[in-house]
């Protein structure tokens, strides 16, 4: 063979090779959640830490008493075998909504010196720009934070993974229900700044709203879940049962989900505007969104407990 072609066939190979490697590492991701109030922010970090194909940088606590919700995640990490995941302490606010899972964390003895999750979320897209995959699952304050701070820094995102908004569906309109039509969605009517400046901002947004996220975890499939009996189940089974309600609807959940197999919510280019009482209005020109309309939950049902109930 001739050197040249010899050169090149090598440099082919190096090159296949790099990429496949490339291809193959953990999509880096950092959550931003309001755990503790609802339930499925917990199912939603719990299908976090079961995905090797995810790298988690960081988890920061969001809305309401972020540092009693930073101690709830010290303690669920800890639990599952995961102390190394820094817990960053958002924003505090003030609300109503009840703190279902406070005493959780309050029974916790683990001391954990939290980072201000502003500057967390800005170093570590610092440290790795273009490469992050921030996942939202809480009102936006911390992120409209981040971005009055340092808007340029906030676009080195690779994107944004929002559950949030309502474009046709409202609460408690399933999927094979007729549509009642849209309403102010939690996430984004508890802080429209700042929802305004996210969808302003120009990084990519994967939105999957209460079209797409109101999916049940059904008895059986609880049942089996939480007689395995393991850290992370069980630390699930005492989160749930402090939630006191009986089935989670899991909207969070779906964002994970979607990252880690995006058939599950095949998302549409929309332009989505953020209305001054929290509605997400679709409005004409160029989209600033990739909207999931639709999902179906026996998929996403399969797709979850097929994930939490693997060996590790």
């Amino acid at each position: 063979m001739p050197r040249l072609s010899l050169i090149l066939l090598l440099f082919f190979a190096a090159f296949l090779h790099a990429q496949s490697a490339t291809a193959a590492l953990p999509e880096k991701i950092i959550i931003d959640t309001d755990i503790g109030d609802d339930i499925d922010d917990a199912f939603a970090v719990a299908l976090a830490l079961r995905s090797p194909e995810l790298q988690i940088l960081g988890i920061s606590s969001t809305f309401g008493d972020t540092v009693t919700r930073a101690k709830l995640l010290d303690r669920f990490l800890v639990e599952d075998g995961h102390p190394e995941i820094p817990v960053a302490v958002g924003l505090p606010g003030s609300t109503k909504n009840p703190f279902t899972q406070r005493g959780y964390a309050e029974a916790s003895q683990i001391q954990r010196i939290h980072p201000q999750a502003v500057d967390f979320i800005l170093d570590k897209i610092r440290r790795y720009p273009r490469q992050i995959t921030l996942v939202a699952i809480g009102p936006l304050t911390n992120i409209g934070a981040v971005i009055d701070r340092d808007p340029q820094t906030f676009r080195k995102l690779r994107r944004v993974v929002l559950m949030g908004g309502s474009i046709a569906r409202r609460y408690g309109d399933l999927e094979n229900s007729k549509p009642r039509g849209p309403q102010p969605e939690w996430n984004i009517v508890n802080d429209i700044p700042a929802a305004k400046k996210l969808f302003a901002s120009g990084v990519p947004i994967y939105m999957m709203p209460l079209d797409s996220t109101q999916l049940k975890l059904d008895a059986a499939n609880r049942t089996i879940l939480f007689q395995m009996k393991t850290p992370l189940t069980d630390a699930l089974n005492r989160l749930y049962r402090q939630w006191g309600q009986e089935t989670p609807t899991l909207f969070d959940v779906m964002t994970i989900a979607y990252i880690l197999d995006p058939t599950l919510c095949p998302v549409t280019p929309m332009r989505i505007r953020i209305d001054g009482q929290g509605f997400t209005r679709v409005d004409s020109g160029a989209p600033n969104a990739s909207v999931c309309l639709n999902s179906n939950s026996d998929s996403f049902s399969r797709f979850y407990m097929r994930r939490m109930l693997a060996p590790q």
